[in-house]
């Protein structure tokens, strides 16, 4: 079975269709509560009393309850015990801290608790977490194998509680034909198993369980030697537990590693995905690669089939094998000062000759270099499009025009022919000399969505995006036009119902016998599909990157919120230090990475609530190392940055950092960057081993280490600019 990358497409988590029962008898609170939720979008019954909510619960859908337990009229407890195993969800509110209680609440259906301490507000506000969280569970099911019906039916309630879907079976046999035909998400494995160990089984089925499925598999035993504990994780186990369990603890590891699978599964569709776009691109484009020397890597079928060569004959070739004698040496010669030096894409008409040279044919090309981190060129990409026969109508055209021996009327002929040729091959307009179009074929109004009566006397200013207005670029084409020259452009454009469309352009000036220029010729090219096409390979590669950055925060039990903010802190920072606006948005990207390596770091360091010994440290540092490791072979750019923020955002800039103690500028810009967003946002969040700081005494750490941990330049736009990440912190906050 793979991810399934369709269970939950159709469904989309909104507050507005889930109703809360507030009953808490203080009013300071149940307004406060209420106050946040409704600003979250729930319909709220607030209730202050059990005959109250009684009342709300006999008339009205309820779907969660947020319950105080002493009130007024009698315990809270009274009404877990009356809707115990009903739908509804309940969410205790509580004064006391009382384990014991919490057990046996756990297994008369409460799905949470909140203490009402300091932090109360803050807990509240992630209600909609949990409620989303349980919603989502409706998808996901564990498979429960154990050989005891007690503890099946414990568990079985338990986790059904939570929504999540449950298989239960009592042996190993049995469980092989599930995970072949069912799609799993969590399995929670017992040792002793009456048809064999446990431990052996999932040794056994290791390929398929945890290599191929990539289930998460938690194994509970009734006693955790070392031993045990070692043999379940060398059998591919993320977790071991002891029976009897505390009910708390195996809630939220089931919760941990249903949504570590979910971000996988995410990721795997992401490149499922990336990979159908890629194949789309394939079929509908001419595709080519080359290493940064030139030399072909990879060509597609219509490249071989448009060119007579098999890919055999191409690979390890430089594309002049096919290049046209007809074709000046200065074109090649800006194509590759453009890729190669300027590190630009380009675009151009080109005339190559099929193999065997008694044929050619005409491509428009878009070469677009692949650069590293570094700033140095992996490879070049080429989509080209076939347009021979439009060359050939227009070589045509010119020959048939420029035979005097031919009477006017027989090239007004000829004229008309080439003419409709040429419009049911491409999209059409004309222009006068103030951009008013008079003319606009059939193909044209098509792409466009306009009439030809709507179209003409419109100013083709109208059709194009703001991007272009801004740019002032059909001033600049007009007098380009004005001095004769012909301007090949890619026009951004706005249908009539405002939808975004691309069209490879060529203008040329039409000028009359006494070279006045009369009118503007537009021929285009829609090419909307492929740069969509590009757009969307940039947003899933993109996806996946972030994806893999909330799986590394997910583990230490960190937000997804921390990985934005950590993003958009890196952005603004490299903006202001003056990156370019390409390396800004790369950062962007790729910080969300930077704790990538904490996925090989065992939950007993990860999530200790105390302090590290220096060994559990020394283990701890190496995730920098691991991340580095994870993504340094990729040569895509985005994780090629990812593998050096890695590797660096724990080094400092006096060179007392680590993993390579690196000083100065030393540390890529990359590096330093993602070393105060990161810094700046672990100290004003709460952590399972310490509180949030307050602002001033943050900024004072930030004074004090400027020029020993952190950059002094970027520590003082940091300082100087402070407004603008706290505005980001309270904007996303946990």
């Amino acid at each position: 079975m793979q991810a399934n990358c369709t269970f939950q497409n159709n469904f989309i988590f909104k507050p507005e269709d889930y109703s809360v029962l507030i009953i808490e008898d203080s009013k300071v609170l149940n307004k406060a509560i209420s106050k946040i939720l409704e600003m979250q979008g729930f319909k709220l019954f607030k209730t202050f009393s059990l005959q109250e909510a009684d009342e709300i619960l006999q008339t009205q859908q309820v779907h969660y309850i947020l319950l105080d337990i002493i009130l007024p009229d009698g315990n809270g407890y009274d009404l877990i015990e009356q809707l115990q195993g009903k739908d509804q969800k309940i969410i205790v509110l509580t004064t006391e801290n009382d384990q014991q209680f919490r057990d046996v609440a756990y297994q008369k259906g409460i799905i949470d608790f909140i203490v009402k301490d300091k932090s109360f507000a803050y807990k509240v506000k992630h209600i909609q977490d949990t409620i989303k969280l349980l919603e989502y569970n409706k998808f996901k099911t564990i498979l429960i194998i154990d050989d005891s019906i007690f503890i099946q039916r414990q568990l079985h309630a338990l986790l059904s509680n939570r929504n999540y879907n449950t298989i239960t079976l009592s042996d190993t046999q049995s469980a092989i034909e599930i995970i072949a035909t069912r799609k799993i998400d969590l399995i929670l494995l017992d040792v002793n198993l009456k048809d064999g160990d446990g431990i052996e089984f999932l040794e056994k089925n290791r390929m398929q369980i945890i290599d191929i499925e990539k289930i998460p598999v938690m194994v509970i035993s009734g006693s955790i030697e070392t031993a045990t504990i070692r043999n379940a994780l060398k059998a591919g186990a993320v977790d071991v537990l002891k029976k009897p369990y505390v009910t708390e603890e195996i809630l939220l590891k089931v919760d941990l590693w249903i949504d570590y699978k979910r971000k996988n599964d995410e990721i795997v569709c992401s490149q499922k995905l990336l990979q159908e776009y890629k194949n789309a691109v394939d079929e509908s484009s001419i595709v080519s690669k080359t290493n940064a020397k030139g030399i072909i890597t990879y060509v597609n079928e219509r490249f071989c089939k448009l060119s007579g060569y098999s890919q055999e004959e191409l690979i390890g070739k430089q594309h002049n094998i096919v290049r046209h004698p007809d074709m000046p040496k200065e074109i090649f010669a800006d194509m590759w000062h453009t890729i190669k030096e300027l590190k630009k894409p380009w675009k151009g008409k080109v005339k190559n000759l099929v193999k065997g040279g008694l044929d050619y044919y005409w491509v428009d090309a878009f070469i677009t270099p692949i650069i590293n981190a570094n700033g140095d060129i992996e490879e070049f990409i080429g989509l080209r499009y076939d347009i021979t026969e439009l060359e050939n109508y227009k070589e045509i055209l010119k020959n048939q025009l420029s035979d005097t021996s031919k009477s006017l009327k027989e090239n007004i002929k000829y004229t008309a022919q080439y003419e409709d040729a040429i419009n049911q091959f491409t999209a059409v307009l004309k222009t006068d000399t103030n951009n008013i179009i008079t003319y606009a074929n059939d193909e044209f109004c098509t792409i466009s969505g306009y009439s030809s009566q709507e179209l003409i006397g419109m100013s083709c200013k109208d059709l194009r995006d703001i991007s272009h207005v801004a740019n002032e670029d059909c001033s600049k084409i007009a007098k380009k036009l004005q001095n004769g020259e012909t301007v090949t452009i890619q026009f951004t454009n706005r249908t009539k119902s405002d939808a975004i469309y691309y069209v490879d352009t060529i203008v040329y000036p039409i000028f009359d016998s006494q070279e006045t220029l009369k009118e503007h010729l537009h021929l285009m090219h829609d090419v909307t599909s492929i740069i969509k096409l590009h757009q969307e390979i940039e947003d899933t590669q993109k996806d996946i990157v972030y994806k893999m950055g909330e799986i590394g925060e997910s583990r230490s039990k960190e937000t997804g919120n921390h990985v934005k903010r950590v993003a958009l802190y890196s952005k603004i920072l490299a903006e202001l230090y003056g990156l370019s606006e390409k390396e800004a948005d790369i950062l962007f990207t790729s910080s969300p990475m930077h704790d990538i390596g904490k996925v090989a770091i065992a939950d007993s360091i990860l999530k200790k609530p105390a302090k590290l010994t220096d060994e559990e440290f020394e283990i701890m540092k190496t995730h920098t190392s691991i991340g580095y490791e994870i993504l340094k072979d990729s040569k895509r750019e985005i994780l090629q940055a990812a593998a050096i923020v890695s590797h660096q955002h724990h080094e400092k800039w006096d060179g007392s950092g680590y993993p390579q103690k690196l000083r100065g500028e030393e540390i890529h810009i990359y590096g330093r960057i993602t070393a105060i967003a990161d810094v700046f946002d672990a100290l004003g969040s709460e952590r399972c081993y310490k509180k949030a700081w307050e602002d001033p005494k943050i900024f004072a750490l930030f004074i004090e280490e400027r020029g020993k941990h952190f950059d002094p330049k970027l520590t003082d736009l940091f300082l100087e600019n402070k407004e603008k990440f706290l505005a980001i912190r309270d904007r996303y906050k946990d």
